[in-house]
């Protein structure tokens, strides 16, 4: 039996599945770990099953990608293009804290509906309610919670009370590695009850902001995953892992912030409130990045000329792209109605912001600013615990695999084919 979902069919499974989104985890963080052999399940995932590069949909940021993830498919299609924007009708600034504008139905949606007993657990309740469409809910069959706000959990909202999704254990601090690590233990209490058969887990990237590969830090956190999907693989579980964005150290040498701030060069050139940037990286989250990343979009207020704004912008130290809303739309899967009229995209170390004073640099949690949304950050590791088919293992040498095919490759790839 399958399901189709956004013009991809989908296996219905008859095992458990597992898909993880390490948020933040760039390639550099795994290299590290395997060649100091501090993440041994890991390892053997890539060795066993499937390691491959995979581009992350743009920008590099966590809300789209998480729901590209869900839905199998890029931001053209679902609607979702960052974490905060501007609403052309209400000239209102918005931070997505809910559904938003999801426009595509999700896998972990439809599988429930096909009666598979589905949970979707998030580090930050900001994903929960995008990623719970149609899973959770009134009249819905599924979980869905978040770290952040288990506690609070009802039956008729998230599919669980708050004492189950606790289950004993404290609310972790937002800022902190365990936010992640409950939610990996929440994800295989459920397995292991038989509350849940196919469950997607998304982590916090709250070390890899803070912590650059090798640091102790970093090297706790990884060791504390890696033994939590080695017991989803002991347990059973065909486990998928990818990220939603790799990781960036955007500091001068000195370990100040390298940061352009697009706002105020563009009100020395055409004057103030004639443009106004929009950093969609900006979530709740300040102390990750201070809603600092290698993306911004610039709406242009007045009858400037849009292809002379893009070629100021371009000719900025620092600016890898200025892009006119049509192009950054065709050149990355990106919907029309969430653009702006130039989208900057930085070089490699660079943070775009708006205005001088205006990001909370004196609150970041590392000693250096680390964060992402460019190119840079776009290639992440793409893993499958279990070897793929004849098929797959095809798809993967002959076009550039996304994070939002892991369900495709886990769902339908580790699949055994008829002879």
């Amino acid at each position: 039996m399958s399901i189709l979902i956004n013009s991809r069919a989908y296996y219905v499974p008859n095992s458990p599945i597992v898909v993880i989104c390490y948020d933040g985890m760039d390639p550099s963080y795994l290299a590290d770990a395997a060649i100091r052999g501090i993440s041994p399940h890991l390892s053997a995932m890539a060795e066993r099953g499937f390691y491959g590069s995979a581009h992350s949909a743009m920008p590099s940021f966590t809300n789209p990608n998480n729901v590209s993830i869900v839905c199998g498919a890029p931001p053209s299609v679902h609607g979702v293009s960052g974490n905060y924007w501007y609403d052309r009708e209400t000239g209102e600034e918005v931070m997505m804290t809910d559904a938003g504008p999801l426009g595509a139905p999700t896998i972990l949606a439809g599988l429930s509906e096909a009666g598979v007993k589905v949970a979707a657990v998030t580090a930050k309740d900001k994903l929960r309610k995008a990623l719970a469409v149609g899973l959770a809910g009134e009249g819905r069959r599924g979980i869905a919670f978040s770290a952040e706000k288990a506690s609070t959990c009802t039956l008729t909202e998230h599919g669980i009370l708050g004492e189950e999704a606790q289950a004993g254990r404290p609310i972790p601090d937002q800022y902190s590695p365990d936010l992640s690590l409950f939610v990996l233990d929440a994800g295989l209490r459920l397995l292991q009850s038989g509350r849940a058969q196919v469950l997607y887990l998304s982590l916090s990237d709250f070390v890899q902001h803070a912590h650059a590969p090798g640091a102790p830090e970093s090297d706790a956190f990884i060791r504390a995953v890696d033994a939590r999907v080695g017991a989803f693989i002991d347990a059973g579980a065909t486990v998928g892992i990818v990220a939603d964005h790799g990781m960036t150290d955007l500091s001068l040498a000195d370990g100040s912030p390298n940061i352009l701030y697009l706002g105020d060069r563009l009100d020395a050139r055409y004057g103030a409130g004639t443009t106004r940037v929009i950093c969609p990286i900006t979530d709740p989250f300040v102390r990750h990045h201070g809603a600092l990343g290698g993306f911004v979009r610039v709406h242009i207020l007045s009858a400037l000329d849009h292809g002379e704004v893009r070629d100021f912008l371009a000719g900025l130290p620092g600016v890898q792209h200025a892009l006119l809303r049509d192009e950054v739309c065709r050149r990355f899967d990106l919907p029309m109605e969430r653009e702006g009229d130039v989208a900057v995209i930085a070089g490699k170390g660079v943070a775009l912001g708006t205005r001088q004073g205006a990001h909370a640099l004196g609150e970041l949690a590392g000693a250096r600013l680390r964060s992402h949304g460019s190119l840079a950050e776009r290639d992440v590791p793409f893993l499958v615990s279990h070897p793929l088919n004849a098929t797959y293992r095809q798809k993967a040498r002959s076009q550039q695999l996304h994070n939002y095919d892991i369900f495709d490759f886990v769902l339908n790839g580790t699949r055994r084919e008829e002879a």
